[in-house]
């Protein structure tokens, strides 16, 4: 396994977000850039879960990114502490609908918001905590579906 060097530079924590969604969480979505962007112990804990290790991560953005097809984050607010040790970011993700939630794969198009907090080691992202709408969405595909049903 080839071991990635690190930039001399300071990079700033909220740069290192932004390139995360601009590289993973857009089309051609670059999980190699993973590699780049995350230490190799990185862990995310998202909808209650938790996810160790780069290599982990990269199987749940693919499985999530095949459920939420052309999958893009906006960063929509986004700030990190003064030690720049912690970094904040409000965004929206959106794309098409292909089986969330195990609901029929429709292909519309939908979009959910969340808040994210990255610890920053070095210039890498270390750990990840999300909250999301993942309820409210939920609720308004289920709703849909059922109208859709009395058409």
């Amino acid at each position: 396994m080839k071991k990635q060097q690190q930039p001399s530079s300071k990079i700033r924590p909220d740069q290192l977000v932004l390139e995360l969604f601009d590289r993973v969480w857009h089309h051609p979505h670059e999980l190699e850039a993973i590699d780049e962007l995350m230490t190799e112990d990185y862990a995310i804990t998202t909808g209650g879960n938790k996810i160790q290790g780069r290599d982990k991560f990269k199987e749940w953005i693919k499985a999530f990114q095949k459920l939420l097809l052309d999958a893009k984050t906006e960063s929509v607010d986004i700030f990190f502490d003064k030690a720049e040790s912690k970094v904040v970011s409000r965004w929206v993700c959106s794309g098409l609908n292909n089986g969330l939630f195990g609901l029929k794969p429709d292909l519309k198009s939908i979009s959910f918001t969340g808040i994210a907090i990255w610890k920053v080691e070095g210039n890498r992202l270390s750990e990840c905590w999300v909250e999301r709408s993942s309820y409210e969405l939920y609720r308004k595909l289920i709703n849909e579906s059922e109208e859709a049903k009395f058409v």
